[in-house]
């Protein structure tokens, strides 16, 4: 059977303050009846004690030769005696009984308190200094069961009775008839309280969780701009947060993909259709055959150009199935910027770019997977030219701080706007929608670029103001000389001298 978070946490809430008050009212009850019953016991000993002492008293004085001669001859004596204590004393009841246990006197005590006039022997206390105390109904005696004291009377020696205080109602009982109540009242209203706070504080933490489910559900249609309503400051709050944070990426990357499908359908399209075109032409004789090298030529860049966007998607599966393996390395970084420049050649002509090449050293060796950082320099230096303005400056500049090596790629041309620098590093992303610039790209290479980066341990980055310049650093570990060493020089020959390894030579393909 289904059971909401919120009846299980009503259940679970309630349970605990019934055992809760269940156990204080045990406790406190527990601990008033123990103190009630050794407060009264003291008072019962102490009353006892002083009737006993003052009759002992009154006999001594006196000539009469029988407790039951004297409490018949002084029975208002008596009685008033008995009264004057028990004004004195907290609902303490008093009656006396001659050695054989037959009730002489008593006071406070109603007839009915009495289902005998007389009390047992064993219940009497038949010696001088003898005293009794407990819950008794002496033996029958006593209608119902009381706190009882009784001291032995006696004069000259001779027992000639014995004087019992006991509690005039039953105090205890009463007590803890009313400290029970008294709990439970207090406990039902606690619990209505408790019970109207904890729906309101469970309304608030559930609702913005149903919330969620209902966006979940939306989700799952494909629908992404559902949001969650943000309450407060609390966990709930940036729970409901971080799902409106996580909706955004989800709809970001809802739109990436359908682009990214875009630009993967041109551009297979594209030269599929044109591979298509040029082979039915060789192949029907509408091309001449003086034309068939140059149009087999365009058919050979359209298969490379598929060639590269396969690879693309490969390297990105690879890269985030965490299959793609890195081999450290020391290799000198201004050497591999240098042959990329000269790779660039022929375009940068065409744009008659004003190239700019800065180091801080003739050679800078870095610690890093060397192909890897080949594509990833490549590839930035690609779109550098790409996008620079015809007669722009181009400049590649690497420096070396704090035992970072950076390398800079600065163009001036269109730039990047503000809005799309957040997400230039994201998959599939193009900043620049309309192809009319990059009409090859599909928006993986940057993407590539940051996760190898990140592979690295290092950071990447882009600067840009959008008409006027962009440029993109990225950071490489400086390589120590014991690692360049152990790059660059094998292990010694049979002749007994080193065979220094040179760099290997970059390879723009």
């Amino acid at each position: 059977m289904f059971k909401s978070i919120f009846t299980k946490f009503i259940t679970a809430f309630t349970l605990i303050i019934l055992i809760s008050f269940l156990m204080l009212a045990l406790i406190i009850s527990s601990m008033m009846v123990n103190y009630y019953t050794d407060t009264s016991a003291d008072q019962l000993r102490n009353a006892a004690d002083s009737a006993r002492a003052m009759l002992e008293r009154r006999l001594s004085d006196s000539e009469a030769d029988t407790l039951n001669s004297y409490v018949t001859a002084h029975s208002g004596e008596v009685e008033a005696f008995f009264s004057a204590f028990s004004r004195y004393t907290n609902e303490i009841a008093f009656f006396v009984t001659d050695a054989e246990g037959n009730i002489l006197a008593s006071v406070g005590l109603p007839d009915s308190a009495f289902q005998s006039d007389r009390v047992p022997k064993s219940s009497l206390s038949a010696e001088e200094g003898d005293s009794f105390y407990g819950s008794s109904d002496l033996g029958g005696a006593l209608s119902t069961r009381r706190n009882v004291c009784g001291t032995a009377l006696s004069v000259g020696g001779k027992v000639l009775g014995t004087v019992y205080a006991c509690t005039a109602s039953q105090s205890a009982d009463v007590l803890m008839r009313t400290t029970v109540k008294a709990i439970i009242m207090t406990c039902l209203w606690v619990l209505l309280a408790a019970l109207i706070a904890v729906y309101f504080l469970s309304d608030r933490i559930i609702s913005p969780l149903k919330d969620m489910s209902k966006a979940s559900k939306s989700f799952a249609a494909g629908k992404f701009d559902v949001r969650v309503p943000v309450r407060g400051r609390d966990e709930i709050a940036e729970l409901a947060l971080a799902f409106n944070n996580m909706a955004s990426s989800l709809n970001d990357l809802e739109t990436m993909r359908s682009s990214f499908l875009s630009n993967v359908s041109h551009d297979l399209r594209t030269p599929m259709t044109t591979i298509s075109g040029f082979i039915d032409g060789l192949l029907d004789g509408t091309i001449p055959e003086d034309r068939r090298d140059h149009y087999l030529r365009m058919i050979g860049e359209e298969v490379r150009r598929l060639s590269r966007l396969v690879a693309a998607l490969l390297d990105v599966s690879r890269l985030e199935a965490g299959e793609r393996k890195f081999t450290m390395g020391a290799f000198d970084v201004c050497e591999m910027a240098r042959v990329i420049l000269i790779s660039f050649e022929q375009k940068i002509e065409e744009k008659q770019l004003a190239v700019e090449f800065e180091n801080d050293s003739e050679n800078m060796y870095v610690w890093a997977d060397r192909d890897a950082i080949y594509q990833i320099l490549y590839n930035i230096c690609d779109n550098a030219v790409k996008f620079s303005r015809d007669g722009g400056k181009y400049r590649v500049k690497i420096s070396e701080r704090d035992r970072k090596v950076f390398v800079s790629v600065y163009n001036e041309g269109i730039g990047i706007p503000p809005e799309d620098l957040p997400h230039v590093f994201e998959r599939f992303y193009k900043s620049d929608k309309s192809r009319g610039l990059d009409k090859s790209g599909v928006g993986l290479g940057l993407y590539i670029a940051k996760s190898i980066i990140d592979a690295h341990d290092e950071e990447i980055w882009v600067k840009s103001n959008y008409g006027e310049f962009c440029e993109f650093i990225f950071t490489l570990k400086k390589a120590t000389d014991g690692q360049i060493k152990k790059t660059f020089v094998k292990q010694p020959t049979a002749g007994g001298h080193p065979e220094e390894e040179h760099a290997p030579t970059a390879n723009a393909s």
